[in-house]
């Protein structure tokens, strides 16, 4: 089995990944929203076209966070 951040050999201490490097950058993009699973229910979608065009109106780009 691959690890499927590097595709390096896993090992079985961090399986499915090879290190405790590429089991730390795979949670932190599951911690910081890279990775997303896509909606079909009407309902959410509507709500994230109001959210965008709320945003767009309001002149706010990029991140919430203020730097």
């Amino acid at each position: 089995m691959s690890c499927p951040l590097c595709g390096e050999e896993t090992t079985p201490t961090y399986r499915p990944f090879c290190s405790k490097r590429c089991a730390d950058r795979d949670l932190a993009r599951w911690l910081n929203g890279s990775y997303a699973v896509p909606s079909q229910d009407p309902e959410d979608i509507e709500k994230a076209l109001e959210e965008t065009e709320k945003a767009l109106s309001s002149g706010e780009t990029g991140s919430h966070f203020k730097h």
